[in-house]
């Protein structure tokens, strides 16, 4: 259960955390707020929000265009008006990964690239948060370079953990030194682990699981106190700050997609003990001493709690979830309710309100809060009904479930992946047939003049398709290396095939 949390005094809120996932210290998306595409303008938008609130919506709209009625355009998914625009705006961000390490600066300007002057401190998380978005660009539209960034992105974090495992808060993104040198799993790095699992599974990829399996037992080590998740120094382990960060309530989700159902239930089960304690999770929760920290007493609608007890419920249809649900829906009716809107609850301590209502709310909280109490819903399909599309690579398979959120709460299809592009394995199949059909032509073509010819016939020079059961015997000893699959064969399984519990999608080499 881990070390006994230390006594302390109130601590001092880090300057070098964020307020909101990936990090704010950097400008807020706010200037984003406007009607796209407006890629030419003169605006600085953060690197590590962009992909998820513009790339990641304006994919999710794509590919859920035709589920939602909108006449698509021919080659759908694989080209459309949504899915130019996300690559427009993920050019626009390109220029902020030139840099010696790879990793990106934290904002880049739209129509100049990099500021000169700009900052070469970025969150950790603001690097990280790339994978979900960039590769799913890259396999709609065939160009690996958004896929090729966001993974060096990702291994030269890896690349940069201390000898115990551990990741700072914000890095240089020219030198790959850290500047902040506080670790945990809440503000400025959260999205990173997110993205490394939900990568994962999107992508059926081992080497990013196993990257965050090795994070989460430095994490457990080192920062976890009966079931608290604390900040500590990264090349030492020791405690700089004893408190959960609402932004941490993300976790046990994150432990649920992992498997690790008993260790996300007791987690969650200590941040609702907050939620029940104030209505609501303060951004900074002072564990030992239980309560809220000064200036960090708010509650601006959050969905990260929620989001976990939507996950922890589909995967053990505990009770108790669902009250969480009922709590939240009442505490944010009796307490944020305005005339025109939900407002930011400025402090939990007396309920006072505060002018504004986050996008998040109806973006995140509210969604996750309806597919809490939905189980019906298309996005938890576990692949027993889906569509058939025609594209210009063949049939594809999509909506049948297995949906990856990506960490503004939009829904990616992991089926989509596979519409625009072959494996290539099937391509070199192709390939192969294609040059054994002409192969047999040119041969077939030999054999008729031969046989017209004066003479007897003997077999063409070479491994031909003619060799006499001797000659094939003689040429297996020579070339016995390439198992090749017979003519007009087709190995790869159907797609239908790779659908497995949940709706997850799994290929062949898995």
């Amino acid at each position: 259960m881990g070390r006994r949390v230390p006594m302390a005094p109130h601590p001092t809120p880090p300057t070098t955390g964020s307020e909101s996932r990936p990090c704010s210290t950097t400008p807020t998306t706010a200037t984003w707020r406007m009607p796209f595409p407006t890629t030419s303008c003169d605006l600085s938008p953060v690197t590590g929000t962009t992909p998820g609130a513009v790339v990641g919506g304006l994919l999710s709209a794509h590919l859920l265009s035709k589920k939602a009625g909108v006449e698509v355009e021919a080659g759908w998914p694989c080209s459309g008006p949504l899915l130019r625009m996300a690559e427009e705006a993920a050019r626009k961000l390109l220029p902020a990964f030139q840099t010696p390490t790879g990793m990106p600066y934290g904002t880049v300007n739209l129509l100049h690239g990099v500021n000169p002057g700009e900052t070469p401190v970025t969150c950790t998380a603001g690097i990280g948060t790339f994978i979900v978005e960039f590769a799913t660009l890259s396999s709609l539209t065939g160009d690996p370079v958004f896929e090729d960034v966001a993974r060096m992105a990702l291994t030269r974090l890896w690349e940069s953990r201390s000898d115990i495992g551990l990741v700072g808060n914000h890095i240089d993104v020219l030198t790959g030194k850290w500047v902040a040198q506080d670790s945990g799993i809440g503000a400025g790095v959260d999205s990173y682990f997110e993205y490394l699992v939900k990568g994962a599974i999107l992508l059926q990829d081992k080497k990013l699981m196993s990257m965050f399996l090795e994070y989460n037992k430095a994490i457990r080590n080192y920062t976890r106190f009966d079931d608290w998740y604390l900040w500590v120094q990264m090349y030492k382990g020791t405690v700089s700050m004893p408190v959960f960060q609402s932004l941490e309530a993300y976790w046990p989700g994150l432990q649920s997609l992992i498997g690790d159902i008993d260790n996300a239930m007791r987690t969650f089960l200590n941040y609702y003990t907050v939620w029940k304690q104030f209505g609501g999770l303060p951004e900074f929760y002072n564990i030992p001493q239980g309560y809220t920290v000064e200036k960090r007493e708010g509650y601006p609608l959050r969905p990260e709690l929620i989001e976990s007890a939507m996950y922890l419920y589909r995967a053990t249809g505990d009770p108790t979830l669902l009250e969480l649900g009922r709590d939240a829906v009442e505490s944010i009716e009796k307490i944020s309710k305005v005339e025109c809107g939900f407002a930011t609850i400025k402090d939990l301590r007396d309920h006072k309100l505060d002018n504004r209502m986050e996008s998040f709310f109806l973006a995140e909280t509210v969604k996750y809060l309806y597919l809490l109490f939905d189980p019906t819903n298309f996005i938890h399909s576990n692949g027993s009904t889906f569509d058939v599309v025609i594209t210009p690579y063949g049939e594809c398979i999509l909506g049948a479930g297995g949906y990856i959120f990506n960490t503004e709460a939009h829904p990616i299809d992991p089926a989509a992946l596979h519409c625009c592009r072959r494996l290539k394995e099937e391509q070199w199949e192709v390939e192969d047939l294609i040059r054994e059909f002409y192969s047999l032509k040119r041969n077939r073509s030999r054999f008729r003049r031969r046989t017209m010819s004066s003479g007897p016939w003997e077999p063409p020079p070479g491994p031909g398709i003619f060799s006499s059961p001797e000659n094939e015997g003689q040429a297996t000893e020579k070339k016995p290396a390439k198992q090749k699959s017979p003519l007009l064969s087709c190995p790869s399984q159907p797609f239908t095939s790779k659908l497995a519990l949940l709706g997850q999608v799994f290929l062949d080499s898995s």
